[in-house]
């Protein structure tokens, strides 16, 4: 099927470009010697995770307990649920390991490890726990000096009925980098500050099975990962235009872009307006600090080339294109077909039930998205 036949707005997934990126991460964890436990909010897919994951063990890491049961269904027994957990998805989880799926779960609360503890007896069950650090993005998490730091893993690894699992941490900071020598600065810094914690824990005699680090940008750019023994990067399996304009991949590494149709055009106004709006793309800004025209995406012809336009408009179901002195735009009419380079490829996956799988030219597959709480 050719994908220019396809219904707009679609995802279009370029399955050269998912696997050249899934084999380069692969690779890096090889040669630093580190575990690869990939995240896939990026992508919510059977299919690629299989990728990811081909070589590795097939852990993985998810933001909802929804897609861990998606997961789960389709063989993948040993997932990390990477938000910190609340009293209200206890009973959830549990049922996860009844079901005889491994799930890791992440904390930075005492007290909420107290109650998980009495419900773990309750139920007859134990858990693996994560402490969040917080390395910089001031999200979630303990900071690593802090006396909480030493005391939630001491009373994990007390706990009945709970085991400490280690220590978790994620620099989504690196996202505002502006520079490549930034970003391995901040890469360092997450090494360097999880594996000081690891050491001071070890002395104070709480072991520390597992240090778990790694966002896309770190993870592509850092220099070493000693003393780190797991990388849980996400976006790098699709990348996008923030990750490229930031520097954490070339524009030739883009494997997600968004099928559109031109539903308007005004030539006094040198403006056009296709059918993916912000259902389809999402409103993410971007690297905006980096491009601040970067809009809400890069326009991009149906071979995929850079047609010097963005989207720089958006409401729910319209995108607007300023063309500006683009030629691009005088060869378009109503009804043409182009390919929006979205700015952030997690969000706009989310917003679609499927990929259209694209492999030389042609849609080959359809691979379905497990969207949800």
């Amino acid at each position: 099927m050719n994908y220019q036949d396809l219904k707009t707005p679609s995802l279009l997934l370029d399955l050269a470009r998912v696997r050249r990126n899934a084999e380069r991460m692969s690779q890096t964890a090889r040669d630093k010697g580190v575990r690869l436990r990939p995240h896939i909010k990026t992508h919510k897919c059977i299919e690629v995770a299989k990728i990811q994951t081909e070589g590795h063990d097939a852990a993985v890491t998810v933001s909802t307990l929804e897609e861990a049961m998606a997961f789960a269904k389709h063989g993948f027994t040993d997932i990390t649920y990477a938000v910190p957990i609340e009293p209200g998805k206890f009973a959830e989880a549990v049922a996860f390991l009844r079901g005889g799926v491994k799930l890791n779960l992440l904390t930075d609360d005492a007290a909420t490890m107290s109650l998980l503890d009495e419900e773990c007896g309750r139920a007859g069950v134990r858990f693996d726990v994560f402490v969040k650090i917080d390395c910089g993005t001031h999200r979630v998490g303990v900071e690593p000096h802090t006396p909480e730091a030493i005391e939630i893993p001491r009373l994990i690894s007390e706990a009945k009925n709970l085991t400490f699992a280690g220590i978790l941490t994620h620099a989504g900071h690196s996202y505002n980098a502006n520079s490549n020598e930034e970003i391995l600065a901040v890469a360092r810094h997450e090494r360097d500050s999880m594996v000081e914690l690891a050491e001071r824990l070890r002395a104070q005699s709480i072991e520390v099975p597992t240090v778990s680090i790694g966002s896309t940008p770190t993870m592509s750019l850092v220099d070493h990962l000693d003393g780190i023994d797991e990388i849980r990067p996400g976006n790098y399996i699709f990348f996008d235009n923030f990750q490229a304009t930031l520097g954490s991949c070339s524009f030739d590494d883009t494997a997600l872009t968004v099928l559109t149709a031109v539903v308007h055009k005004n030539a006094a106004h040198r403006k056009l307006v296709v059918d993916a709006g912000a259902i389809a793309l999402s409103k993410d800004r971007g690297p905006i600090g980096l491009d601040p025209g970067c809009g809400y995406g890069r326009v991009l012809d149906t071979d995929g080339n850079d047609t010097g336009m963005r989207v720089t408009g958006m409401s729910q179901e319209h995108g607007e294109i300023q063309a500006g002195d683009a030629a691009a735009f005088d060869t378009l009419n109503v009804g043409d077909r182009l390919r929006i380079l979205a700015n952030h490829s997690c969000l706009t996956a989310a917003q679609h039930s499927h990929y259209n799988v694209l492999d030389n030219g042609n849609i080959v597959d359809r691979w379905e998205i497990h969207r949800g709480w």
